[in-house]
């Protein structure tokens, strides 16, 4: 089945991600901040003004952006998704696959419900490579029966695509994930930064700890990452440290003690500072050498 759908926030996420959906034959409406690149519509995308004009045209909105701020105004803002539905009141789905917090998702939720219109979290892993590839893994939270609706179109964008539970239960998987995430990024590179000083190939012993317990997706990549110094961004470390801000947030708000997590939003912090937000989050193994004053060598 053909859909008029919007997506909303092109960058380094969405633009794959759009441009999967229009090779699986819908009809794609288009809104970024930075613009909308050019590929997508010489692949037939229709280029809108605003959000507003996006949910005009379209009956299912996809977003894909940095943060909640960003979702909020997209949403609620001046020529925003609900000014559409205010006006001209229709079923509509709104899909977020930005990683923000379960509290604020559940809020938005509510609003976009008292529109008449559904709204699904649907935040997703994989990072770039994911997004270009359509393998990314899609945690959801929605009505069951509004999940069945989307699912196809998901299933363009990813392979592993999971219903969790209601409205907020998909970002409380993302944070979870983003915990995963972050820590092992963390202990690889303390593990290179170790093995390197200490006189072995860094190469060769990610090479061994492929074929061990210690084996990991984040190991494979971004182990590979920091010996060969390459932190062009798949995931930008602003957007890490964003999540992992999230993530203490909301354990603060639970009472929950996440001592490794606090930990590594330090170092995150860190290289923030030392004006790495724009590098790719393996380059928290930067931080590490400094402290070492020991660079890994490949």
């Amino acid at each position: 089945m053909i859909n008029n759908i919007g997506f909303i926030g092109l960058g380094i996420m969405g633009k794959p991600m759009a441009g999967h959906l229009i090779r699986g034959g819908h009809k794609l409406f288009l809104h970024s901040r930075s613009g909308v690149p050019e590929e997508l519509i010489k692949e037939g995308g229709k280029r809108c003004a605003t959000p507003k004009e996006v949910t005009q045209n379209a009956e299912i909105i996809f977003l894909m952006l940095p943060d909640a701020p960003d979702v909020e105004k997209v949403l609620f803002g001046h020529s925003g998704i609900a000014d559409n539905l205010n006006e001209h009141p229709a079923k509509k789905i709104i899909v977020d696959m930005s990683s923000i917090s379960p509290l604020q998702t559940i809020k938005f939720a509510d609003r976009i419900n008292q529109l008449g219109c559904d709204y699904v979290d649907a935040p997703v892993s994989g990072g770039e490579v994911g997004a270009k590839n359509a393998t990314l893994t899609i945690m959801v939270g929605a009505d069951e029966s509004v999940f069945e609706k989307i699912k196809p179109i998901l299933g363009l964008m990813g392979q592993t695509i999971t219903l969790i539970g209601a409205n907020g239960a998909g970002q409380i998987c993302k944070v979870a994930n983003q915990i995963i995430v972050a820590l092992t990024i963390e202990a690889v590179g303390e593990a290179l930064l170790f093995a390197s000083k200490a006189g072995a190939d860094p190469a060769r012993v990610r090479q061994a700890l492929l074929g061990g317990f210690a084996c990991s997706r984040v190991l494979e990549v971004h182990g590979d990452r920091m010996i060969k110094r390459s932190f062009d961004p798949g995931f930008r470390i602003e957007l890490q440290q964003k999540d992992l801000a999230i993530a203490l947030s909301c354990a603060s708000d639970l009472g929950v003690s996440l001592p490794n997590t606090a930990i590594t939003q330090s170092l995150y912090n860190a290289c923030i500072a030392h004006e790495g937000g724009k590098w790719d989050n393996s380059a928290i193994v930067c931080i590490l050498e400094k402290l070492s004053n020991h660079q890994i060598k490949n």
